[in-house]
């Protein structure tokens, strides 16, 4: 039996999560259709676009995000402590990006007077809102929707854009979470319509190349690598862009045996840093989304959070550890 959504996400279990969305029919409505020789290529800059502007208003992070031709894959990290910081200006401001709000909402900012009630009210709303700004399923439900107006306005039609549901897996530990990005990341070489990551359009992986090809830094729309956690270390995921960019291109040339390349037989620093095994970490980034359900990680992990998700049975395919 489907979970519903909200039972699939627990912040205090994780807070990561990959989430898939598909278009409606088996046609490429973000890519070339062949049928009727039309491209629609241009609809993933679309994706891409809102999602990193969605990014600077909601209190989630992108870790990492591949656009293909009909799917879009997402791994979002949600903010808590971010969205806590925020003054009830910037909940309002934030909001207002994407609704038009209320009247009391507007008269705050024009620095108008309230009384007690009515700032009662106001505040009320505004806690409202900053839950809602670190929802992963309103983010998702945003980002569709807008991609979903504008292609049905541009065909001249009507109906659904994107499946029902996105699907989401709650990424349980680091292994899950570095397995799953560089899953992510490979889709295009994958579905051989790249050769690299760093010609991978529409990735994350190419962002971040690019970006620190030209600036020297990581890109301010994406999570960015810290390193290992310490105290007082802003929120970032914890290993080095080094290692992964490595792990990642070590991963594409050792899964590819139909191209050009060889697997290089010194595993990346992280591979041993994880204490994960060449065959098993070729086995999680070969069918990440089909070999897990709702939740990707070890046993250990899931032991110690099912109760977050009010579980008592195991579910299948987690690692054992």
């Amino acid at each position: 039996m489907a979970r519903s959504r909200k039972s699939q996400i627990s912040l205090d279990a994780t807070p990561y999560y990959h989430c898939i969305s598909r278009c409606v029919r088996r046609a490429f409505l973000c890519g070339f259709d062949p049928l009727t020789q039309t491209s629609y290529e241009h609809r993933r800059q679309w994706v891409e676009d809102r999602l990193l502007w969605l990014s600077e208003i909601f209190a989630i992070d992108i870790c990492a995000y591949a656009v293909m031709t009909n799917h879009v894959h997402v791994v979002l990290h949600v903010n808590l402590r971010q969205s806590e910081q925020w003054s009830m200006e910037e909940v309002i401001t934030r909001w207002h990006r994407l609704y038009k709000g209320v009247p009391l909402s507007h008269r705050y900012l024009n620095g108008d007077r309230f009384s007690p009630a009515e700032e009662k009210i106001l505040m009320t709303l505004v806690e409202q809102w900053r839950e809602t700004l670190t929802s992963i399923s309103r983010f998702m439900a945003v980002l569709n929707e807008g991609i979903a107006r504008r292609a049905n306005q541009e065909d001249q039609c009507t109906g659904r854009f994107w499946e029902g549901r996105f699907k989401s897996q709650a990424l349980l530990d680091e292994k899950a979470l570095m397995a799953c990005m560089a899953y992510v990341d490979l889709n295009p070489v994958r579905a051989n319509i790249a050769a690299t990551p760093e010609t991978s359009d529409h990735t994350s992986i190419q962002k971040r190349i690019l970006s620190i090809q030209n600036n020297r830094q990581q890109p301010s729309e994406l999570m960015p690598f810290i390193g290992h956690i310490k105290q007082e270390m802003p929120e970032g995921i914890p290993f080095s862009i080094k290692d992964y960019l490595e792990l990642v291109d070590w991963t594409g040339r050792a899964m590819r045996e139909d191209k050009p390349g060889f697997i290089d037989n010194q595993q990346p620093p992280i591979l041993t840093r994880l204490d994960i095994s060449e065959a098993q970490w070729h086995r999680l980034t070969q069918r990440f989304e089909k070999q897990f359900k709702c939740f990707a990680g070890q046993k250990s992990s899931f032991e110690r959070i099912k109760d977050c998700f009010n579980l008592s049975r195991m579910p299948p395919n987690l690692l054992a550890g």
